[in-house]
């Protein structure tokens, strides 16, 4: 996992259940000091659900950019076959450009 880190790489970690594959994760991220997000990938999430979104606030009235989970240091997607191809594709993006972007604007990924 350090030297995933070290390379801005990515990590597939792959293991029957129960083999603590997100405690591993969590606990790595944790002794770093980094924030750590699991996203678990259901049929119905859209890539908002893991890129974020642009939504109005209800109390100044004003747009604003709300970013998802996959701005954490660390991110584990668990089940992600389960996604759709569009959310995939959303995930390609931030994978290989360590970035997204949210109607129109680009972000860097942490």
């Amino acid at each position: 996992m350090t030297v995933t880190l070290l390379s801005r790489g990515h990590m597939l970690i792959e293991g029957p259940p129960g083999t603590a594959k997100t405690l591993m994760a969590k606990l790595f991220a944790e002794v770093l000091g980094l924030k750590f997000k699991r996203i678990q990938m259901t049929p119905d999430m859209i890539p908002s659900d893991i890129i974020g979104a642009k939504i109005v606030d209800p109390k100044t009235g004003e747009l604003r950019t709300v970013l998802g989970p996959i701005f954490a240091n660390i991110v584990l997607i668990d089940e992600i076959n389960r996604a759709s191809p569009k959310t995939q594709s959303a995930l390609l993006e931030a994978m290989q450009e360590r970035c997204v972007t949210i109607e129109g604007d680009t972000y860097n990924l942490p």
